[in-house]
C-alpha cells in the first residue's frame, strides 16, 4: 500500500484542489489509508460493477458470505475497493452539486483517508433493504453481522457517535484480521 511522502503530498494536493481544509481533517484524527495494489474481484454488485478486495479480505468475505447464506441470509457487496482518484471524483461531484463541505465530510472520507482505498472495507447490502441506508441496521443481516462478523475479521467501522465524526454507517465493515490480528 502506498503511504509514503509522495502519497501524503498527493493527499494535500487533492485536498487543496477540492477546498478541503487539512487542519480540520487532521483535527478529526482520521488515519491515512494507503491504496491497495493487489486486489481480487469478489463479486459483481447490484449495478453490474465488479467489486474488489485485498486477497486476505476477499477470502474472509467469501467465508463470511457463505456462513450467512447457510444461515438463510443474503449479503452482497455494494462497494469494495475505491481508488484515491474515484474518492476524489465523488467529493468533487458532491461539491459541484452544491453540498456543503461539512455535510459531505460526514458521509464521505477525504481522498487518502477512505478505508475503501485499502481494499479491506466493504459496504454490505441485503435483499429487501436499499443499499447505503440506515434501515440496514434493522435487518436480520445486520444482526447476524453484529454477532458473527468479528469471527471473520470484519468490524463495524462507523457506529453511532464514532470518534471520526462520520455519520452512522451500519453497512460499512472493515477487515482487520481474523483471530485478533490487527490490520490497517
Amino acid at each position: 500500500m502506498e503511504t509514503d511522502a509522495h502519497y501524503l503530498a498527493r493527499i494535500a494536493a487533492a485536498a487543496a484542489a477540492l477546498g478541503l481544509p487539512m487542519e480540520q481533517i487532521r483535527a478529526r484524527g482520521l488515519p491515512v489509508c494507503g491504496e491497495a495494489v493487489d486486489l481480487v474481484v469478489v463479486e459483481t454488485d447490484l449495478y453490474g460493477r465488479a467489486q474488489s478486495l485485498a486477497p486476505e479480505a476477499a477470502a474472509a468475505w467469501w467465508r463470511m458470505k457463505a456462513a450467512a447464506e447457510a444461515a438463510g441470509l443474503g449479503l452482497h457487496v455494494v462497494s469494495g475497493f475505491r481508488s484515491f482518484d474515484r474518492q476524489t471524483s465523488i467529493i468533487r461531484r458532491k461539491i459541484e452539486a452544491g453540498q456543503a463541505l461539512s455535510e459531505i465530510l460526514k458521509v464521505s472520507a477525504p481522498p487518502g483517508y477512505s478505508e475503501h482505498h485499502t481494499g479491506l472495507a466493504v459496504d454490505i447490502a441485503t435483499p429487501g433493504c436499499p443499499p447505503f441506508e440506515e434501515p440496514f441496521a434493522g435487518t436480520q443481516a445486520f444482526a447476524w453481522l453484529g454477532t458473527h462478523a468479528g469471527t471473520y475479521g470484519f468490524h463495524l467501522s462507523f457506529p453511532r457517535d464514532n470518534a471520526y465524526g462520520y455519520a452512522y454507517e451500519p453497512w460499512h465493515w472493515c477487515y482487520r484480521g481474523e483471530g485478533g490480528r490487527s490490520r490497517g
